[in-house]
């Protein structure tokens, strides 16, 4: 996993229009976030502060429990620090989910489970702001909203906590065998 310095620096290129971050040593990260959900902030060079390497290693830590590749956990972790810097505020779009039995309140880095009418899937939880949080979709596989609509991986949505749920780890079945001990 990649490890913060002071060297990184956000700044936005107009010619690809969008946010990147660059690593040094020649190495640049494409943040996921569209040119229209991004706050003024992020058309400045800023260097990559120690609330972002706090943040990073909160997120890192989160998503250590999901079944994706390293690169996969360094792409989310590094889209959800430029999400909470730099993404527009959001207004919940709860109707794409279910409600929930009781009512979680879950810490900024939570894996929680978000579901719809056509499945569910892990989403990481960048901000909570009280009774909505601002969640990054943490799967691989997009996650049908509605009939036009999906959730590409990294992508972010504010709901309501009510439509939250635990997360549930899921194993892949083929990739080997679990024995329980105790």
């Amino acid at each position: 996993m990649l490890k913060p310095n002071n060297a990184w620096k956000w700044y936005f290129d107009s010619e690809a229009q969008t946010l990147m971050l660059d690593l040094g040593q020649e190495m640049v990260f494409r943040v996921a976030i569209e040119r229209k959900h991004l706050i003024p902030d992020a058309f400045v060079d800023t260097p990559f502060s120690v609330d972002d390497a706090s943040l990073f290693q909160a997120y890192s830590d989160a998503v250590s429990v999901l079944p994706i590749t390293g690169p996969r956990k360094a792409e989310l972790v590094l889209n959800a620090v430029a999400a909470k810097r730099f993404h527009k505020p959001l207004l919940p779009k709860s109707w794409f989910f279910q409600a929930q039995e009781g009512n979680l309140s879950p810490e900024l880095g939570s894996i929680i489970e978000l579901k719809t009418e056509y499945g569910s899937e892990a989403f990481l939880v960048i901000e909570n702001a009280g009774c909505a949080s601002l969640c990054m979709h943490a799967s691989e596989t997009p996650l049908t909203l509605n009939d036009t609509k999906n959730m590409r991986f990294c992508e972010a949505i504010k709901v309501m906590n009510d439509r939250l749920s635990t997360y549930q780890q899921q194993y892949d079945s083929g990739s080997g065998h679990y024995a329980l001990v105790g």
